[in-house]
């Protein structure tokens, strides 16, 4: 007997793989949690019945929600990430030698605890002596850090239940301050194709409270039509003011150099929906 999943990503629409075995299947306090093993892309963390990260196209997304906003940043020391619990941004955050500390703020320790025994691959820096994991609400961490990070990272899941005050202006704002003078936040904000309305109001607020607004873009096959953005807000420095000549190359499969301003040329469609 065959056993497939299908995530049912719109009312009409779903994505659907064959299972070859399941790890993990349980509710946590806050979210149905699975981990699960796939015929097409490996080793898959399901949260909600959505799809998180899959060990054969995670490094799309964990390295763009990274670097960018590590390499317009002249000098990201402290960094924190809310959600991403599987540990991916982490493991690509400490690429960068200039960050000297990383803190990890998700409210699951569940998805923690399983990443690490399931997807070390992903998960494998969560131990890094320069990385501090706090189980707990990363709205509430933004908001008792004043003055705190050169850049925040929001890997969250899409905005349903846990997740839904992580699109809100109020936590965008909260990311102003916990900010210093020059700092940057990056956020994924989801798929044109079935969020439009999601990424128009996003960029509206983040607009609202900082100066320089860009969203990019990538390729991630797993996720809601493949195509996936970004938004960046920053005090002072522009991605696409970044002499991409002095972007030493890394040890990636996604970004690169080369890639770096031409994440943030858009499709025309997802460039109307930012003005």
């Amino acid at each position: 007997m065959e056993l497939w999943f299908t995530e049912k990503q719109t009312e009409n629409f779903g994505i659907t793989m064959k299972i070859k075995q399941t790890f993990v299947n349980e509710k946590t306090d806050f979210q149905d949690l699975a981990m699960v093993e796939t015929e097409e892309f490996g080793r898959m963390l399901l949260l909600d019945g959505m799809v998180m990260t899959t060990i054969k196209d995670e490094f799309v997304y964990h390295e763009m929600v990274a670097h960018p906003a590590l390499f317009t940043h002249p000098n990201p020391k402290h960094v924190l990430v809310v959600g991403g619990g599987d540990g991916g941004v982490i493991r690509e955050i400490m690429k960068h030698p200039k960050v000297e500390k990383a803190v990890l703020v998700d409210i699951d320790g569940k998805v923690i605890e399983y990443s690490k025994k399931y997807l070390p691959e992903i998960a494998g820096e969560l131990d890094n002596p320069r990385v501090e994991v706090i189980v707990g609400d990363g709205f509430m961490h933004i908001h008792e850090s004043k003055n705190k990070y050169d850049v925040v990272m929001v890997d969250s899941t899409e905005p349903v239940g846990p997740a839904a005050p992580l699109f809100e202006r109020g936590f965008y704002q909260g990311i102003f301050e916990a900010l210093k003078d020059d700092g940057i936040f990056v956020a994924q904000t989801d798929n044109p194709w079935f969020k439009a309305d999601l990424i128009q109001k996003v960029n509206r607020d983040v607009k609202e409270i900082f100066p320089i607004v860009r969203v990019y873009g990538a390729n991630v096959p797993t996720y809601p039509s493949g195509l996936w953005t970004f938004t960046m807000g920053s005090k002072t420095y522009d991605p696409l003011q970044v002499d991409e000549t002095q972007i030493p190359e890394l040890d990636t499969k996604y970004y690169s150099p080369r890639l770096h301003k031409a994440a943030f040329v858009l499709p025309k469609f997802v460039e109307d929906l930012c003005k």
